[in-house]
């Protein structure tokens, strides 16, 4: 997938997950976003855990999908980037009127995460009608080979 197909589609959903280290682990966590330009803008509250690694230019992901497990398609998009707090006035009051969080408490901080390196993938294909012409044929207890060391192993 392009990488303009690839941001267009993380642009037409409005949550994914931002992926940082924190105290030295992974730390996942799910926000709603917005695309603007090329960059990935997120908000969030005085002492989220994100803050540090942005404030100190830190590498992050940022994740975002849509699935649909009936049919068993989607897609899925990774942008992976420098997170860097929002310092501009005029564009925190932006923000903060086009990007609403889902969360409830005071969101004074915006980060965003440049799209350094953007790669995407679609999941699935179209159903198709079963072979018929192909058979499976179980394995059982006596179809089983046993192993060097004599434990038994799967039937190749």
């Amino acid at each position: 997938m392009s990488r303009q197909e690839a941001l267009d589609l993380l642009a037409s959903v409005p949550v994914g997950r931002v992926v940082f280290s924190h105290r030295a682990l992974p730390a996942i966590r799910p926000v709603n976003h917005l695309l603007d330009g090329d960059e990935v803008i997120i908000r969030t509250h005085c002492g989220a855990a994100l803050l540090g690694p942005a404030g100190q230019g830190a590498v992050v992901a940022y994740e975002a999908d849509a699935l649909d497990p009936v049919r068993r398609t989607g897609w899925s998009v990774v942008v992976t980037g420098v997170a860097a707090p929002v310092t501009d006035p005029e564009r925190l009051r932006r923000y903060h009127h086009t990007l609403r969080p889902w969360v409830g408490g005071a969101m004074a901080h915006a980060i965003r995460i440049s799209t350094d390196v953007v790669t995407g993938f679609r999941i699935g294909r179209p159903l198709a009608q079963p072979d018929t012409s192909i058979r499976c044929v179980p394995t059982t207890a006596s179809s089983r080979s046993a192993s060097s060391d004599g434990e038994p192993g799967a039937a190749v």
